[in-house]
């Protein structure tokens, strides 16, 4: 009988969470000590040219506050940019990921589009100028993994009325048939905009900790997907060839789950 062979997260998972804020303001600092303290990883979004005006993040906090979770671009300077020249959306994104990649040491390819402003040349532009992923405003409560990357939909805003609801569904789900994605965006400020802290507090104290999620960036999530994409089948898939750096993990017949490691080439006809 042939084999029946499922795409897992890290160490055979099949859910991930991921959470997305914007704007760097101060407010991020308590946040990231909210996430921190339960294993909860954040998605960034910040706008370089912006860094000076308090009450956001200073450049030279950036690097030490974001560590272990991922800095993104939201343009330098926050405009709508459906209505800008696409020349001007060039340089907003190409200055925005230049100075957030002098800050941090690392590469920045991750965008969250400021005041949820796109269009489909945007997207095109942003791609070729080496933004792996941007996520919009619009909420979708489906849990999928993006259809278009350039055009991700969160699952919620925090101040969902049915973040919990949702919550609890997702911690409670378990058909392994089924690789499922809570997302949940914002802005730190408007926890104190209205006085709800406990809002984040409890979703990640009943969130975070559990053996069965992957909590992971957005950056991680789409490297993860493009690595399992790029796998390598033998016609009868008894063969598989990982390509690429990242292990990636497979079921295979409902019960083993593999690492695959990259660069390796793995027969699972004995599994």
């Amino acid at each position: 009988m042939a084999m029946k062979i499922y795409t897992c997260f890290p160490q055979g998972k099949t859910k991930a969470l991921t959470m997305s804020y914007d704007d760097g303001k101060v407010q991020d600092e308590r946040l990231v000590g909210i996430f921190n303290q339960y294993g909860i990883k954040g998605t960034f979004n910040l706008n370089y040219g912006l860094m000076e005006n308090p009450p956001r993040i200073p450049a030279d906090r950036i690097a030490k506050l974001y560590e272990g979770h991922e800095v993104a671009t939201h343009t330098m300077t926050h405009p709508t940019i459906a209505r800008c020249p696409l020349t001007e959306a060039a340089e907003e994104i190409l200055e925005d990921r230049k100075g957030l990649e002098k800050l941090t040491g690392k590469l920045v390819r991750g965008h969250a589009y400021p005041n949820g402003s796109y269009n489909e040349q945007i997207k095109q532009l942003f791609r070729q100028l080496g933004i792996a992923y941007a996520r919009v405003v619009e909420s979708v409560p489906d849990f999928a993994l993006p259809s278009d990357p350039m055009e991700w939909h969160p699952t919620c805003h925090h101040d969902d009325p049915k973040l919990m609801e949702l919550a609890e569904f997702f911690a409670g789900f378990q058909k392994r048939q089924y690789l499922k994605l809570m997302y949940v965006w914002g802005h730190s400020y408007e926890f104190d905009d209205r006085n709800n802290w406990d809002v984040i507090e409890g979703f990640c104290r009943y969130m975070g900790g559990r053996d069965d999620i992957w909590y992971a960036t957005n950056i991680e999530i789409i490297d993860y997907m493009e690595a399992a994409a790029n796998l390598k089948f033998s016609a009868d898939y008894g063969l598989v060839y990982n390509p690429g750096a990242l292990s990636v993990w497979i079921q295979v017949n409902d019960k083993a789950c593999v690492e695959l490691k990259g660069g390796s080439l793995t027969d699972l006809s004995s599994i």
